[in-house]
């Protein structure tokens, strides 16, 4: 019963001051059934202002859930540069409230591009210029998503580029198929910064090293002073989770969404790499 408090907790914490963003024009859309369930999978849309068709971005939330106010907090704000912003609610549709302890269900992995999928055959969505961002879990799937291998392949349609926002680094050999932005705290002790390092060095979990030439090159940026969750600002009072430090760094906030900006502009543009 603590955990399930403690999650909980920590789900409105890291959603910022939502209840202050009860304004939206954020719509929810159904795409997709992912299950052998009555209700499809589901998401947040955005629309930017002016005429289509408009670059997009997938956002992918935490362990913790709370797609809406993710939506609030970073779909607003990706809108607001001139991008269609799809926020997948991967839990609602599954009876899940969150998966921090669990562990996600590994059709999870597919919900990136469930959404991209939808957003293809949108008129007002450029199809070739749909970028992955995920935090955390989300961040996990979105690598997942772009990682050369059985979930990259599968799908007819294919990303842009890709950000993860702290994502647990272990596993991955970095053989990304598109430009890869990521972005972890030095402090980080839940997602660990040495194995972001190591991927983007091309050294797997046995310390295996990718050839140099495979892979599109990945961005790494690491904020010094930053713990897990730096851009959450309902955590400016320090707390801890499942043995884990979660705090709210203004700085590395800044600068990671200037850093978000930037590397959607130079990726995301029509002559900008594929």
């Amino acid at each position: 019963m603590y955990l399930v408090k403690a999650v909980a907790f920590v789900a409105a914490l890291l959603a910022g001051s939502a209840s202050a963003m009860a304004e939206t024009s954020a719509s929810v859309v159904d795409f997709e059934t992912p299950l052998s369930r009555l209700q499809p999978l589901q998401g947040y849309l955005r629309q930017p202002a002016g005429a289509g068709p408009s670059p997009a971005v997938v956002l992918l939330h935490g362990c913790a859930g709370r797609a809406r106010q993710l939506d609030e907090h970073w779909g607003r704000q990706i809108a607001a540069w001139g991008y269609v912003t799809l926020t997948v609610d991967s839990f609602g549709p599954r009876g899940l409230k969150n998966t921090c302890s669990s562990g996600a269900p590994v059709d999870l992995a597919l919900d990136a591009y469930r959404a991209l999928g939808y957003l293809v055959q949108q008129r007002f969505v450029d199809s070739g210029r749909v970028a992955v961002l995920g935090f955390s879990q989300g961040a996990w799937q979105a690598l997942t998503s772009v990682e050369r291998g059985i979930v990259e392949q599968a799908s007819p349609n294919k990303f842009r580029a890709a950000i993860a926002f702290y994502p647990h680094c272990l596993g991955f050999k970095g053989d990304m198929t598109v430009p890869t932005l990521v972005l972890i705290g030095e402090l980080d002790d839940w997602t660990l910064a040495v194995e972001c390092r190591n991927m983007v060095d091309g050294r797997d979990d046995w310390g295996i090293s990718r050839q140099k030439d495979q892979g599109v090159p990945i961005k790494l940026i690491v904020y010094p002073g930053a713990y897990h969750a730096f851009d959450a600002p309902g955590l400016t009072t320090p707390m801890q989770l499942l043995g884990h430090h979660l705090e709210y760094n203004p700085s590395a906030t800044d600068q990671s969404i200037g850093a978000v900006r930037e590397f959607l502009k130079a990726t995301m543009t029509r002559s900008g790499p594929r």
